[in-house]
């Protein structure tokens, strides 16, 4: 795999059968200008910010631009990175009025001594770093997705990415606004290291879907602890992990990709929008299951 590459993107799972067509096309476009990124050298941190960047600024997805208010009405986002060569990890929760809440979290991994940062205060650090702000939250966000119809339990889309770039460096990222109509306050497993977000050496997870019950389960490093102490295959120790997951009564899927540049794009839902490009530049982008 020396010198090789590759960039798997989540665009959040899902309880619907509506066309997603527009999804796909934009999954398709972000996995072009990551394919571009990694093959000029960028490292995989960069690349899964960048991915989540663009997916943030979409719209589509229920994150970034794309998500919905609260049972009060008020936009809180979540949002976690982690870089495998160093374990260093960076989040935000219950945050409001900044444009991309993925440049936040890797701020806090990069500028502070902390993992994860809330609500005000979180706020407040965002404004020292001067990251960009939402200068009127209720003309920015365009939650246009009918899935705001449903029930929360059946509505998510988080939007994630792993990368190994052509040092064999791995990371993941994960950027949300949460089940449209959440109680205030509410946080789910994107912001939490180890739920939603891992990356080490060996391996990179990102997850999507009903989030409390991701958290009870530790997935994203359950998923590297099977693969690690049980011997077990990327795509075997997914399956067990969500199966647990669906057996518990929730739902959601995950990327994962470990070292070797195996992938695991598994879920347990009506579908999830994602997508994959290797070294190659071969790209594979779908929202329901395979033909």
């Amino acid at each position: 795999m020396s010198g090789d590459f590759v960039l798997a993107l989540h665009g959040g799972a899902f309880q619907s059968d509506r066309d997603y067509t527009r999804h796909t096309q934009t999954l398709e476009t972000i996995l072009k200008s990551g394919w571009q990124n990694l093959a000029n050298g960028a490292s995989a941190l960069d690349a899964v910010t960048q991915a989540v960047i663009a997916m943030e600024q979409s719209g589509l997805f229920i994150a970034g631009k794309g998500a919905g208010p609260n049972s009060e009405g008020e936009y809180e986002l979540d949002a976690s990175i982690m870089d495998g060569h160093t374990k260093k990890a960076g989040a935000v929760a219950a945050v409001r009025g900044v444009k991309s809440p993925i440049l936040a979290a890797r701020a806090v991994m990069e500028k502070t001594p902390h993992v994860l940062l809330a609500g005000t205060g979180a706020d407040r650090f965002i404004t020292e770093c001067g990251l960009e702000r939402i200068e009127d939250p209720q003309s920015y966000f365009t939650p246009s997705h009918t899935e705001s119809q449903v029930p929360e339990d059946k509505n998510h889309g988080t939007v994630g990415a792993v990368a190994l770039d052509k040092n064999g460096h791995l990371a993941a990222a994960t950027s949300t606004g949460g089940l449209v109509g959440k109680r205030a306050g509410r946080v789910g497993d994107s912001p939490i290291i180890g739920a939603a977000t891992w990356a080490d050496r060996d391996l990179a997870v990102s997850t999507t879907g009903y989030g409390e019950y991701f958290i009870r389960a530790a997935a994203a490093h359950d998923i590297r602890a099977r693969c690690a102490y049980l011997g077990e295959s990327l795509e075997a120790a997914t399956a067990k992990v969500l199966d647990g997951i669906k057996s518990a009564g929730g739902w959601g899927g995950v990327i994962a990709l470990n070292k070797n540049g195996e992938i695991a794009l598994d879920y347990r839902c009506s579908g999830m929008h994602r997508g994959v490009v290797r070294s190659d530049g071969k790209i594979y982008a779908k929202s329901f299951p395979d033909a």
